[in-house]
């Protein structure tokens, strides 16, 4: 009995699959159902433009096909819009992150730079008040506006450091010679004579070579500090201008038919073939794509700016050094003093001595509290600070150890190098990184623009604007004016920095600039871009995970970071898929089996 009903049974199963099987090709066994579902979800436009039926004879602009289509003119346009938000939104997610860390990593460098400068001040305030304290309170002033310039200049202020140093040092003159080289002169209070004392100061060279010594070492170590932090704000800016990129019309188009004319035939979860979605993007993107070359030289010598001032501590060590360079500046005026009273006399004329109980009011030996300094040094700095964002610094009672503040500087540029390396490539892979994952499939049946394909078998174009003349799916008529500027702003940027402290970024670790130019150039499909692999190469890429420039990728000790979103993987697959046939005819087999049984 049951052998009599099973081969019915089994008959009328294999029918319903098959039938199964031909509605999926038939969109006119459809409702728009699904496609009003998807509409609704991805928040396009209004339901009420999506048809209950496929409709015939639609005026269609981008989803062009042969049969019933559940898409209209206004559907069209609204997935026109979706498709620009939801591209810029896709690229904000790649380089929000990148921006943050550039940004923070900013502010914890400049913090860092704004902490020793506070400290060496702290330090030279307390040298002057435990060692001469006789000029240290009329000195204090000058010591606030040198380390107010220094701090200015740090933050991209119109500065020159050599000469704040040497304008230090032809204030602090007067006071030395007065109170310490000549105490018992009566021209303190002679303003022709002070001046006189203020102008001279570097022909008299009352502190031998310790102001030239300064200024020089000051010079480079702030100047690699301040370069660093303009390449930081210049990097923002970059990241900020693709993020807000204008998408073409033509882009737009590419990206409705990628993403949205399969809905029109009813498929809403088909996806797009890799070497499709490269092509599109690739051309969408194709200036974006312009910015790689300049910006991997960019990370270069903001690599190379990092270990400039933290690599040999320069920095730290140039500001520590501030008071050692001071005290031996005072010392050795102190000892020729004899020859300087000399030589100022003859420049600035004979001084008149004044008896011992008419001198200064605060000797040699007069001491200052801690508190007077702090009063004093925010008084003075209020007038004669050039920038009132940097307070003076108060003298601690007990200062820590220098050795306590070595190092700051490595930790940041350890921890910045290990995430920041993982950016160099960003512009050159974003249109792999925004195809990969959920948005395309590599495998089995995909939708190729035109419908539902084994595998996407059109040419698949290198990055950049010169390999989009071959571009089969975007046409890319001119590169994007805005993008255009920063190109060429970053690498005058660049240029000059590497003008002014020449071997920066020319390092051999950075020597593979190449973004795509040998891809380009061939304008072959290669294994990377999604295209079928051959022989042993196609072996080898199907289980090693490889770069967007096809070399394979090495171990990062950063792999493991949290928060940090590296460039993906593009993983090649070198067999084909099986095709749909097969699969429907392995389906009835298997159906059909208790039948013969």
């Amino acid at each position: 009995m049951f052998r009599g009903v099973w081969p019915r049974v089994s008959i009328l199963w294999i029918l319903s699959t098959v039938l199964f099987f031909a509605k999926v090709e038939d969109v006119d066994s459809y409702s728009c159902h699904e496609v009003k579902t998807a509409f609704q979800m991805r928040q396009i436009g209004p339901l009420k433009w999506v048809p209950e039926v496929p409709g015939t004879d639609v005026d269609l602009l981008v989803c062009k096909h042969q049969g019933p289509s559940c898409c209209t003119r206004k559907m069209e346009d609204s997935y026109q819009a979706a498709v620009r938000r939801e591209t810029l939104q896709n690229i904000h997610s790649y380089s929000s992150e990148l921006k943050y860390l550039i940004s923070g990593h900013a502010i914890a460098f400049q913090d860092t730079f704004q902490y020793l400068l506070s400290f060496s001040q702290g330090h030279l305030s307390s040298l002057l008040e435990s060692s001469f304290p006789s000029l240290s309170r009329r000195a204090l002033p000058h010591v606030n506006r040198l380390f107010s310039t220094l701090s200015l200049f740090l933050r991209g202020g119109d500065v020159d450091v050599e000469a704040s140093v040497h304008r230090f040092y032809d204030d602090l003159f007067p006071l030395v010679y007065t109170r310490l080289v000549n105490p018992g002169s009566a021209s303190e209070g002679t303003v022709d004579r002070l001046d006189c004392l203020r102008m001279t100061r570097q022909d008299i060279d009352p502190f031998g070579p310790h102001p030239a010594a300064l200024a020089l070492e000051l010079g480079r170590a702030l100047g690699a500090g301040r370069a660093l932090a303009l390449a930081l704000e210049e990097g923002v800016e970059v990241v900020n201008a693709t993020e807000h990129v204008g998408l073409s019309r033509e882009c737009a188009r590419g990206l409705v038919k990628m993403q949205y004319c399969s809905h029109c035939r009813g498929l809403t979860l088909i996806k797009p073939c890799v070497g499709y979605c490269l092509n599109v993007l690739r051309g969408c993107l194709a200036s974006v794509a312009e910015l790689d070359q300049p910006w991997r030289r960019y990370m270069a010598v903001l690599e190379d700016l990092t270990h400039a001032i933290a690599g040999q501590h320069s920095l730290e060590l140039a500001l520590l050094g501030v008071r050692d360079q001071v005290n031996e500046a005072i010392l050795h005026a102190q000892l020729n003093g004899s020859l300087i009273t000399t030589t100022v006399g003859k420049v600035c004329g004979p001084s008149v001595e004044k008896t011992t109980s008419s001198t200064h009011q605060t000797g040699p030996g007069d001491t200052i509290t801690s508190s007077t300094v702090t009063s004093s040094s925010s008084s003075s700095s209020s007038s004669s600070s050039p920038s009132s964002s940097f307070p003076p610094t108060s003298t601690p009672p007990s200062l820590p150890p220098p050795e306590q503040l070595m190092g700051q500087l490595t930790n940041f540029r350890r921890e910045f190098l290990v995430y920041i390396k993982r950016y160099k490539s960003v512009f050159g892979t974003l249109p792999e990184m925004l195809c990969e994952g959920e948005m395309v499939v590599d495998d089995f049946n995909c939708w190729s623009g035109d419908g539902v394909v084994e595998s996407y078998t059109g040419r698949v174009v290198g990055k950049g604007l010169q390999a989009q003349k071959q571009n089969p799916e975007v046409k890319v008529r001119s590169p994007n004016p805005v993008l255009a500027e920063v190109k060429k702003k970053l690498e005058g940027f660049t240029q000059e920095i590497q003008e002014r402290m020449p071997g920066l970024g020319e390092r051999e670790t950075w020597g593979d600039l190449g973004s795509g130019e040998i891809e380009e150039g061939s304008g072959d499909c290669d294994d990377e871009d999604g295209c079928q692999g051959s022989g042993d190469h196609a072996d080898r890429t199907a289980h090693t995970e490889v770069s967007s420039d096809g070399r394979p990728r090495a171990s990062d000790p950063a792999r493991a970071s949290p928060g940090v979103k590296a460039p993906p993987v593009v993983r090649v697959r070198g067999d084909a898929a099986l095709p749909a046939w097969l699969h429907l005819g392995l389906l009835l087999a298997c159906l059909a089996l208790p039948w013969s049984l």
